[in-house]
Formats: structure tokens, C-alpha cells, sequence
């Protein structure tokens, strides 16, 4: 089968069946009919964060989960051994997504795969009349962002970005009152991320393992030989591929900074750092620093530290929100305040597993299932999301910005509607990018 001619049938299959799909409410579409609909759910991608997402549907009583899917046999293997510790969870094995897409029986998608499938993904799938859980980013570049926009617009879809601490219950507190003035007048956010990544090396062109279907792992972006050193984790430090730790783990704590705030695009974003630790392959900021200024007197910043995991705050990721009358610190699902002298206000934190008292588990799948089962609510019952994808838009936005300062290597203006780049032409080049010929996503 040529993927190229397929996928070009398939659109003019979709294209039709979506104007159909466009006029028909979404929970029609989803079969939904009340609180006892039971959501027939395709995990795509199931290498890593997808197990994440087979557990935590497995734990929600109005999902089923129907197929998974990965390109690479032993990642899909992976996802078959997970799924067989959970009683009645039996789904199909494919390797080529569409095929999911092509049966009506399927209701949603979660989407698992490198940053590059996100968005022509999700937007092949809502044509198809499936709904879709994303993991973060939702894009790979701000022009994904504003085509995802425009597919949910026509195809009325629902689409949640795996963002999940706007479900954690704690954060909801922590938000809620910090916005009612706990800590007086919000007005910057201190946000970090620190590991102890190792290198990648320079990796070889060797022969494609007959495990893997290259050709299907690369979909939408134009084709490179394989290497040794890119599959299955390190695409995330290739510009063509992968948004670098800045949008792999800063997307977290830079969402829960603008929610905080209450600040949607920046007028003006700044990056630094570069790759310090070691010299190798690897082409994102190990070591990086992005700044976002808004109106009305806030400020954003992130830290991202891939090569050197000392904590701030004796944490290795989190967020420090500081206003007028004193700060609070969020983290995971976990909130303290304190006063202008430093001294502890009030902590509301997860108590640990096991504890009698413990309402909400600390595990971080029981968390997570929270804002996959907010997904599933919304399509069978009509529940609100969390956060709609719009914001998972604009946080996913902000930091592609700040790779686009990082690596045109200045400040970017930028218009507080949008969020796009004023008066720098040579920015706005790296908006979006060049695609595979017949892959290029459409609405």
C-alpha cells in the first residue's frame, strides 16, 4: 500500500463524510444517549505514555477500550502486556492507525505518539468523526495549533490535551483562591523543570528494524534516513520531529503559571541557553530560560535544566506563583502559601497512598485518570471540560514561541490576540513547517 495515495482517498472519503459530521452534535456522533454510555476508546501509541493511558481508562466504568495501536511490534507487545492486567480489557492490535479510523464503532482516540502525529493525527480523526484525547503539546508548531482550532470548529469534535493538572483537585483550590487574592495581587510566576538526562551520542544510518515501519513513524514529516540514536525516546531533541523539554515537561507547570495569572498570548517572549552539557546530537536547549511578558503587569517564566537535576525549591519541577501579599508553590497536586516573610499560611497537599484519611489517591495514574475520565465525561454525558483545548492552545503556543526566540536568538513582539510574531518575518518562518508531500494536514 502506498501511504501517501491512501491517506489522499481517505481525505476525499473524510471531507465528504465531514459535512455530514459537521451538522450532527458531537454527542450524537459518540453514540452518547446518557451517564450509562460506555465510550469505545483507541490508544495510539503505547511505547511509554500510552500504558499511562490504558490504566487509567481501564479504571473508568463508561470506557472501553477497543483497539491499540503503535507502529513498532515490541512497543505494541508493551501495550497488549498492560492492558491484559485489568480484567475484561481485550482490545485489538493494529500498527496502522487508520484502519482505526475507519471503524465507526470506535468513539474517541488518545493520542500517544511523537509530537510530530499530534495534530495531523487528531485532525484525521476528528474528520473521521472520532473524538480526541491528546497528550501535550497538542501541536508541534503554533500554525498545528490554529489548524486543530479550525478541525474542531468544522468536525465539532471534542479534543482534551493531556494538560491534567487543570483536573487535579487541589489545583482547582489552589487556582480558585489564588485568584480570589490569597496571595493579594498575582503578578509573576517562577516555573521549572530539572533532570539528569544523559547523552544521546552521535548516532549512525544503519538498516531500519524490520520491527518498526519507518515509513508510518514518519507520516507527516519529510523523510530522513533512519539513525541509531532517534527511536524510541530521543526525537524529542530533533527540531524535526520533537519541541525539546520545553514543551516535553514545560508545558505542565507554564499551563498552571497562565491559569494562575490569568493571562492568555504575551506581548513579548525572550529565551536563553543552549546545549551545554554535552557535545552530541542533540539540537534542543538542555539549558534554557524563557521569559513571557502580558499586559496588565504580569510576567511568566520558565527554567528548563535537562542535564542538571539539582531541585529548586527542593523540588524537580514545579511553580511559585508571587503576588502582592505573599507566594504559593504548586506542585503536582500539591499547594502551599506562604506570607511575605516566608512563612507558612496554609498547605493543602495529597496525603500519602494508604493513608485511611486519604480522599484522593496520590498515585499519579489515579490523578491522571481524573482528566482522562473528564474527557470521557464530556463526550458521553456532556460534561464541561477542564480545559477546553483553546487553552491547551494558547499554553502550548507560548512555548513554541520560546523556542522561536531560542533559536532566531532574540526577543519576539508579539500580538496579545494571537499570539503570532509582529514584524519579524525571519521568526515567523518557523510558525509552521514543510511536510511530507500528500501528509500535510488540511481542514
Amino acid at each position: 500500500m502506498n501511504p501517501i495515495i491512501d491517506r489522499r482517498e481517505f481525505l476525499k472519503k473524510t471531507t465528504a463524510a465531514g459535512l455530514v459530521l459537521a451538522a450532527t452534535p458531537a454527542w450524537v456522533r459518540a453514540g452518547a444517549a446518557g451517564s450509562n454510555s460506555r465510550l469505545r476508546v483507541a490508544v495510539i501509541g503505547t511505547n511509554s505514555r500510552g500504558l499511562d493511558h490504558i490504566e487509567a481508562l481501564s479504571g473508568i466504568e463508561n470506557a472501553e477500550i477497543a483497539y491499540l495501536c503503535d507502529v513498532e511490534d515490541g512497543a505494541l507487545a508493551k501495550g497488549v502486556k498492560k492492558a491484559a492486567q485489568f480484567p475484561g480489557v481485550q482490545p485489538k492490535t493494529v500498527k496502522d492507525f487508520r484502519r482505526i479510523l475507519d471503524d465507526k464503532s470506535v468513539d474517541a482516540i488518545t493520542i500517544a505518539a511523537p509530537d510530530h502525529w499530534h495534530t495531523p493525527m487528531a485532525i484525521m480523526a476528528l474528520a473521521a468523526g472520532k473524538h480526541v484525547y491528546v497528550e501535550k503539546p497538542c501541536s508541534q508548531n503554533p500554525h498545528e495549533g490554529e489548524l486543530l482550532l479550525k478541525a474542531i470548529a468544522r468536525y465539532r469534535g471534542i479534543v482534551q490535551m493531556g494538560n491534567q493538572r487543570r483536573s487535579f483537585p487541589n489545583m482547582k483550590v489552589a487556582i480558585k483562591e489564588i485568584r480570589e487574592g490569597v496571595i493579594g495581587r498575582a503578578y509573576f510566576a517562577r516555573s521549572w523543570y530539572d533532570n539528569n538526562r544523559l547523552s544521546i551520542g552521535h548516532g549512525t544510518e544503519v538498516p531500519v528494524p524490520p520491527s518498526l515501519d519507518y515509513e508510518l513513524w514518519q507520516g507527516p514529516a519529510p523523510r530522513r534516513p533512519y539513525k541509531s540514536n532517534v527511536i524510541p525516546y530521543n526525537w524529542h531533541w530533533f527540531w524535526h520531529w520533537g519541541t525539546g523539554e520545553a514543551l516535553n515537561n514545560g508545558t505542565h507547570e507554564v499551563d498552571v503559571c497562565r491559569w494562575a495569572l490569568g493571562v492568555d498570548f504575551a506581548t513579548r517572549v525572550t529565551s536563553n541557553g543552549g546545549r551545554y552539557r554535552f557535545k552530541d546530537d542533540w539540537e534542543t536547549p538542555d539549558t534554557q530560560v524563557i521569559t513571557w511578558d502580558f499586559g496588565g503587569e504580569k510576567s511568566i517564566s520558565w527554567e528548563g535544566r535537562s542535564c542538571n537535576g539539582f531541585p529548586s525549591e527542593g523540588l524537580s519541577r514545579g511553580a511559585m506563583i508571587y503576588g502582592t501579599e505573599g507566594s504559593a508553590l504548586l506542585e503536582g497536586n500539591n499547594y502551599t502559601v506562604f506570607d511575605n516573610k516566608g512563612h507558612k499560611v496554609k498547605s493543602t497537599a495529597e496525603k500519602a497512598e494508604g493513608d485511611p484519611t486519604n480522599t484522593q489517591s496520590a498515585s499519579g495514574i489515579r490523578l491522571d485518570r481524573m482528566h482522562v475520565k473528564n474527557f470521557v465525561d464530556a463526550v458521553t454525558t456532556g460534561a464541561a471540560l477542564t480545559s477546553p483545548i483553546e487553552e491547551g492552545h494558547r499554553s502550548t503556543t507560548m512555548l513554541h514561541l520560546g523556542n522561536i526566540s531560542q533559536r532566531v536568538g532574540r526577543t519576539l513582539a508579539c500580538n496579545p490576540a494571537d499570539g503570532h510574531i509582529v514584524d519579524d518575518a525571519g521568526a515567523m518562518k518557523l510558525w509552521q513547517r514543510e511536510y511530507e508531500p500528500g501528509w500535510e494536514p488540511a481542514v
